[in-house]
């Protein structure tokens, strides 16, 4: 059963404390994969929150381009988003994709044959999963299993996995049919395979969701809609199945009045199915124990 660390704090402080609590040290040059959020966007994790301990690892910012039309899918405009969202303020920001891609294997995948990954990712020796939970218009809500499938991907692998394996050109990838449960899956299957390909070159990755601003839309979204429910905090493991699975358990143990707009939300996109195929494919487990932070002092 994998631990899963959570504060309800959410401060620089606290986000410090509960990276500590994984007990993993996080060698040579440490990639930090967050969303930059999209113009217009306001959930994108700020700054002044995530700063201190990006600071602390003296980590870089990683992203990469993305398949729709808009303010970030070109690497020139991207830098500019990542500018006016404060990221470059504390650390270098690495679209990783500016320059090319690389393939990486999908095993055991019934979708997709590979993963196409941002170029630069091979450069780094450690990752950091740094993600904000919340919901999603096509995958139903985004966390660590997100952040690691669509977010480490390249434009084009972007594509590749919502076509669900049929398309990796971004301008016609979108005109493709495919169920929503088989796009599901593709996201899984992907994030399986940075997880090998991570292991394989033994390259450690720790997994924090901070879940703050719970909208029904991602930070993707220009016109992403105010929060439904109040924050949460944060959890934290070395599992990434089993951090997403924490997530979920606190929007429906959730006693706030709007948790069932997010509820509905990731429902209607199939989102929960997401963590027993990731399960499945063997990335994580959906059980787990929560070890409460607040209630250790």
């Amino acid at each position: 059963m994998s631990k899963v660390y959570f504060t309800k704090e959410i401060t620089p402080e606290s986000l410090i404390k509960i990276y500590e609590a994984l007990g993993v040290e996080l060698p040579g040059k440490v990639g930090v994969k967050v969303s930059t959020g999209e113009d217009g966007s306001q959930g994108y994790l700020k700054a002044d929150l995530i700063g201190p301990l990006v600071k602390k690892l003296n980590g870089t910012i990683i992203e990469c381009n993305t398949a729709y039309p808009g303010a970030r899918n070109t690497a020139e405009e991207h830098m500019e988003v990542a500018k006016k969202h404060g990221f470059t303020s504390f650390a270098n920001v690495d679209i990783m994709d500016a320059e090319g891609e690389f393939k990486i294997p999908v095993k055991k995948g019934k979708h997709l044959e590979y993963d196409l990954v941002g170029q630069n990712f091979a450069n780094y020796d450690s990752i950091l999963n740094l993600a904000h939970g919340k919901g999603h218009a096509m995958g139903g809500f985004g966390a660590n299993l997100k952040n690691q499938s669509i977010g480490i991907a390249s434009r084009n692998g972007k594509a590749y996995i919502h076509s669900c394996g049929q398309d990796s050109n971004p301008d016609t990838a979108w005109g493709v049919e495919y169920k929503q449960i088989d796009f599901i899956e593709s996201m899984a299957e992907a994030a399986k395979a940075v997880a090998d390909y991570l292991k394989e070159n033994n390259k450690p990755i720790v997994y924090i969701t901070v879940m703050n601003y719970l909208s029904v839309d991602c930070d993707c979204d220009a016109h992403q809609t105010a929060p439904v429910m109040a924050d949460l905090g944060i959890v934290a493991s070395l599992d990434p199945v089993a951090n997403d699975q924490a997530f979920i358990d606190m929007v429906w143990n959730s006693q706030d009045p709007g948790a069932h707009l997010l509820q509905e939300r990731i429902d209607r996109q199939e989102g929960r199915a997401t963590l027993p195929y990731a399960e499945s494919l063997g990335l994580g487990s959906t059980k787990y124990e929560l070890i409460n932070l607040d209630e250790a002092e």
